[in-house]
């Protein structure tokens, strides 16, 4: 990244943080959420590759087998739009370099006590809108930061 560039972000960066001293609570939140999930995408379009191999070297998955891959995606939350972490996901190479992020879709379901349902499906699009999921891809693990 150019200096031009980097000073540019600072200032954008700094603006937005001083904005958001003055908003409500409720903006506040939303603007809570945006900075974050543009900081998980940020962080996973920058060292993605690093926490990949990271994450392989933890499950003990050297990523050898031929044809296949492993990759780090954002997760969006499917009814908010928002990023809310990060993924891999394994399979084959062709399939796992359509995959752009994991789509969370969340429900609940009543079998003699309540259960909350978190399904994790590999999808072709960032977007909470217009999902495509792209069969023969698993998610096999979750990156979370401490906030």
């Amino acid at each position: 990244m150019k200096s031009s560039q980097k000073r540019l972000a600072t200032v954008a960066l700094g603006a937005t943080a001083v904005g958001a001293l003055a908003l409500t609570t409720p903006a506040k939140a939303q603007l809570d959420q945006i900075l974050k999930g543009g900081a998980i995408v940020f962080v996973i379009d920058r060292f993605g590759g690093q926490i990949n191999n990271a994450m392989n070297k933890i499950v003990g998955n050297p990523n050898r087998e031929a044809g296949n891959k492993t990759k780090v995606v954002p997760i969006v939350s499917v009814g908010q739009g928002a990023s809310a972490g990060a993924a891999q996901v394994s399979g084959p190479a062709r399939a796992v370099d359509s995959v752009k992020a994991v789509a969370q879709v969340e429900g609940n379901v009543r079998l003699g006590a309540s259960l909350r349902l978190r399904a994790l499906i590999p999808v072709s699009t960032k977007s909470a809108t217009n999902i495509k999921r792209v069969y023969g891809v698993g998610v096999t693990g979750l990156i979370d930061t401490k906030l």
